[in-house]
């Protein structure tokens, strides 16, 4: 064979092989990894020996109770994810086609631009490729980056702070996220003249997750001010249960503002007419640098670029 040959061709890599390094990763032993991929444990055990010895390195610590990766093998096992997902993609992409639609496209979006920028860019997209199927989850910025590592939605709209691992992101600002609080019309709340920080401290709300960027800002806001954070607290994402709860109480809820102008508009909600000064940073387009989109999630990107460029004033994606 031709030494210009790739590595994996050379090697006679397998899918099995890929897949079992997965399988050992997640089930922490070559029995149970052979179990879950109905193959024998002598099987399975010859399959990494191969691929061991082509490549030269051991992709597993052989322990007392178990294996776990090398180095060697965290990198194997991340690309096996990535090339197995890609070849799932493909299939669904193919079967896409031969049922007449023109692909699919995974995305998420954090809450705010789920109601401001979504709408027009998805509508836009049905319109002009009717064919093509859009699937949309809308979730924290965290849980959306560990979708997009594991290859279950193709690009998101969030945001990124320092802790993330951006390696392999790339981002495109597109806009800032303001805060604001709401509670139902007739609030008791809303007939006061003036609304200080005391006066909300003593309010019940509805808060997002404790460890949440937004929930940290919140109560900082009232130790800023030498004040104790609300003790009465409801923490939730859910902005259906959120609408619900506000109408049926004296709940006030801590939302972002295209959020809060949204249910305003339909008379569900009242913007508490305070400034909170738990702002959030900016928040934008994040897609793979080690991964290509399909044709129908660069329709999908590009609707969303071109459609931001409308509503927040974003400059075209160069």
């Amino acid at each position: 064979m031709p030494p210009n040959m790739p590595w994996f061709v050379r090697a006679r890599l397998k899918t099995r092989q890929l897949m079992l390094l997965i399988a050992i990763d997640e089930e922490g032993n070559i029995h149970r990894a052979a179990e879950s991929l109905a193959m024998s444990q002598p099987a399975a055990s010859k399959l990494l020996k191969d691929l061991e010895e082509m490549i030269g390195v051991p992709l597993f610590e052989r322990l007392p109770r178990g294996m776990s990766p090398t180095w060697y093998g965290e990198t194997m096992i991340r690309h096996a994810r990535i090339a197995l997902a890609s070849l799932g993609e493909a299939g669904a992409e193919i079967e896409a086609l031969k049922g007449g639609y023109a692909g699919s496209v995974s995305i998420g979006a954090i809450a705010g631009p789920a109601m401001s920028l979504l709408p027009t860019a998805l509508a836009r997209v049905a319109k002009e490729h009717p064919d093509l199927r859009v699937s949309l989850l809308v979730e924290s910025s965290d849980v959306l980056l560990e979708r997009l590592e594991q290859n279950r939605i193709d690009f998101l709209v969030g945001r990124l702070f320092e802790g993330h691992d951006k390696r392999h992101l790339h981002y495109q600002a597109l806009a800032e996220e303001e805060i604001c609080a709401i509670a139902r019309p007739g609030h008791p709340i809303l007939a006061l003249e003036t609304i200080d920080l005391a006066e909300l401290a003593r309010g019940s709300w509805i808060v997002p997750p404790e460890g949440s960027v937004l929930r940290h800002r919140f109560e900082l806001m009232f130790r800023g001010a030498g004040l104790q954070p609300p003790k009465q607290v409801l923490s939730t994402t859910a902005l259906v249960f959120i609408s619900k709860m506000l109408q049926e109480s004296d709940y006030m809820a801590v939302v972002p503002v295209d959020v809060a102008r949204h249910y305003a508009r339909h008379d569900m909600v009242r913007i508490v007419p305070v400034e909170l000064s738990c702002r959030m940073d900016s928040f934008g387009l994040i897609t793979r640098t080690d991964w290509l989109l399909s044709p129908g999630a660069r329709v999908v990107l590009q609707a969303l670029q071109e459609a931001a460029t409308e509503v927040y004033g974003t400059p075209p994606a160069a």
